[in-house]
């Protein structure tokens, strides 16, 4: 580990000694690698801009990522700025390669800064690494105003909603956290976080077979209930098929009869659906009326 550290100190020692280029000497070295496709000529330039992908990456060194491996991933910047560069355009190389170096770097620390993948869009990208600098600047405003006005006025000013500027800055505030790590539930026993996530409502899979089940009941029943009489069907979903049931009393003065008879009439429906349900679903349907 320290033979590669000593490494990468020779390597940035070196970059940093590098010579500028001066503006005809690196179009020279662009033209060669464009039009001839001189690899000397793409080392050459690489090297000597290697000092501005150091500068850089030192500028993203708070998100806690390896500076070394930041220097890694703008030095990929870099060779496709000089993949795409077009020297006819009058542009400082070093202008150019800037924007790929950062885009690279960024989208390096988005990938690995935490396991939830975040900034996905521009607007996102902007939020995660220009939030901090703002609040920063806005510090004073937040002591006077509270966070809601700051958050509003970083809102506005990169085009995201305030929620989005509230979720940020919580993620910005904390680190990832191991569903394994510990917690102390007394001063005897402890637990890991994953123990508390358990979920003790039915899997997916249950659900919808239940939800099917339910479906074939309710036309099995349908098709039964079919069968009685208007009496016999009109007692029986007073009685057993409605949130709040009827007496037999109640029925039974609506229908002139006795509440025994409303019982007796009752009891021969729920034989009937039985012996329905049985003959024609021996198996599936012994639940049904229970």
């Amino acid at each position: 580990m320290a033979q590669l550290a000593g490494v990468r100190q020779q390597f940035v020692k070196v970059a940093m000694t590098a010579p500028f280029l001066e503006r005809d000497e690196e179009h020279a070295l662009a033209v060669r690698w464009k039009d001839a496709h001189d690899e000397h000529a793409l080392h050459h330039l690489a090297h000597a801009h290697m000092r501005l992908v150091i500068a850089l990456a030192t500028r993203f060194r708070h998100y806690g990522l390896p500076v070394a491996d930041l220097i890694q991933e703008g030095h990929v910047g870099l060779l496709e700025a000089a993949a795409r560069f077009d020297p006819e355009r009058e542009v400082r190389f070093s202008t150019y390669a800037t924007w790929w170096i950062r885009a690279s770097m960024q989208d390096y620390i988005l990938r690995n800064w935490s396991i939830v993948r975040g900034g996905t869009s521009s607007a996102q990208k902007a939020l995660f690494f220009n939030l901090r600098r703002m609040r920063a600047r806005l510090s004073q405003n937040a002591a006077t105003h509270g966070n809601a006005s700051v958050f509003a006025e970083i809102a506005q000013a990169i085009g995201v909603s305030r929620a989005d500027v509230e979720i940020m800055d919580a993620r910005l505030s904390g680190s990832d956290v191991s569903l394994n790590a510990s917690i102390n539930v007394s001063d005897e026993t402890s637990s890991e976080r994953v123990d508390f996530l358990v979920d003790d409502k039915p899997l997916p899979d249950v659900i919808v077979e239940e939800n099917i089940d339910a479906d074939r009941r309710v036309d099995w029943l349908r098709d039964a209930l079919s069968t009685l009489s208007e009496r016999e069907f009109r007692i029986v979903c007073e009685r057993r098929l409605t949130e709040n049931s009827a007496t037999l009393e109640a029925i039974g003065a609506r229908l002139g009869i006795s509440k025994e008879r409303v019982r007796q009439i009752e009891n021969r429906a729920i034989e009937k659906l039985r012996f329905i349900l049985r003959s024609r679903y021996p198996l599936e349907s012994l639940d049904i009326l229970s």
